[in-house]
């Protein structure tokens, strides 16, 4: 299966407070490493991490090239029109450099203690859709008329559209189940799942991959405009013992290996230690994408 995009790499970081710097400094790493790519959790009922969107906005300032993202933002807790202008401006303050990694909610108990409204699952559904079209409608800056919806779930009158980002932005959606899964069809630029939540491993990325292709048809979409990402986890070890259990060379194999079964093209490997990420990219990627190229020329 493929889709026509090529290999990525990145990490997937905590935002921990204690030390404050650590998920700045990982950043530094990963761009040192040659990553495309440097993620965070969002989780902000929880005291003991860093507001994700303002390390994200601080590792930009220290970083020149690297790419950075929530994976994934919690909308019920995001305004969509703030998160619109924040990353719309972070991204002119970067040089381009922000991608919208985004969900519809988990941990409620959590949202509503920080006066979030608690939805269910078809109503945080609903709610990211709505939440992704009115993120685009702010973007259109050249627009001449100012924006006006009346969601179920978000209500503007008359907001000002912009500013423009200055790259056009992916936005991201981590998706599992099939309602969710055809919004991310219709809507998204990327599916960002965790190999960890998959319910039976890489077998589940076929019925996945089929769901949102479909639901990419029916909106007159190319099912090859949404990237395939994967949030990755493992170990590096001298011999293999599984998926991601083993030496790099099999991790390389292995990553090759999920791009053409499955059309994975971004790999995001959950790491906060700096001699792994290091190691994911200095050897592994290179590695992978010289593998891949060695099976496109034979």
């Amino acid at each position: 299966m493929t889709y026509n995009h090529d290999l990525q790499f990145g990490v997937f970081v905590s935002p921990i407070a204690e030390p404050a710097h650590h998920g700045a400094e990982l950043a530094m790493v990963a761009e040192a490493a040659g990553l495309d790519l440097i993620t965070f959790q969002d989780h902000p009922y929880n005291p003991q991490f860093l507001d994700t969107w303002t390390l994200i906005a601080y590792a930009a300032s220290v970083t020149k090239t690297i790419r950075l993202a929530g994976n994934v933002l919690n909308l019920p807790l995001r305004d969509p029109v703030q998160l619109a202008t924040a990353t719309a401006s972070l991204d002119r303050l970067s040089g381009g450099r922000i991608e919208l990694g985004i969900g519809a909610g988990a941990f409620w108990d959590g949202i509503g203690a920080m006066g979030g409204k608690k939805l269910t699952a078809g109503q945080s559904i609903e709610a990211l859709g709505e939440g992704i079209e009115l993120i685009r409608e702010i973007w259109k800056a050249d627009e001449p008329t100012s924006l006006a919806t009346n969601g179920n779930h978000y209500r503007v009158e008359g907001v000002a559209r912009g500013p423009a980002p200055a790259h056009e932005i992916g936005i991201w959606v981590g998706a599992y189940k099939p309602r969710i899964l055809r919004l991310t069809g219709r809507l998204a630029d990327g599916w960002l799942p965790s190999l960890g939540y998959l319910p039976d491993g890489p077998a589940s990325l076929t019925a996945m991959n089929a769901e949102i292709d479909a639901a990419a048809i029916a909106a007159g979409r190319d099912p090859s405009a949404i990237r395939r990402m994967l949030n990755i986890n493992g170990r590096f070890m001298e011999s293999e013992r599984g998926l991601f259990q083993g030496p790099v060379d099999s991790w390389a194999r292995q990553i090759v290996e999920l791009n053409r079964d499955y059309g994975i093209s971004t790999f995001i490997l959950a790491a906060d230690d700096p001699q792994t990420i290091a190691l994911f990219g200095t050897v592994v990627a290179p590695l992978a994408r010289e593998l891949a190229g060695e099976i496109v020329r034979a």
